[in-house]
């Protein structure tokens, strides 16, 4: 794992401090799509962070990379948004050691090999 990958449906800065480089996707490609951020995601070995569920149940049927961190808590007030996160992250990287996704919920952490 070299990094983060969000998904354009994220804002393009966490208020975390993640260990990891971290980069938006709207950055690298102007018209970004599903696959094109997986296909980004697997050649440079980096997790995707998003709200969609498609690549959740992608990465079910493949090994890593990428791997993916699937927010599936509803929409948040950006300062709720960050602080949820903040107070997630570092359970959310170290289940990612072992993990290929973890989906991150209202009430808890799911995480699957």
């Amino acid at each position: 794992m070299k990094g983060f990958l969000l998904d354009e449906n994220l804002p393009s800065r966490l208020r975390c401090s993640p260990s990891l480089p971290v980069i938006a996707f709207s950055q690298v490609s102007s018209h970004p799509c599903d696959s094109d951020l997986w296909h980004y995601a697997r050649r440079h070995e980096l997790i995707i962070v998003s709200k969609d569920a498609d690549f959740s149940e992608r990465i079910i049927l493949q090994s890593p990379p990428p791997w993916v961190v699937h927010l599936r808590f509803g929409n948040l007030k950006r300062k709720d948004f960050h602080a949820r996160l903040a107070r997630l992250w570092p359970q959310i990287e170290a289940l990612l050691k072992t993990h290929k996704l973890v989906n991150v919920y209202e009430d808890r952490l799911e995480a699957i090999r």
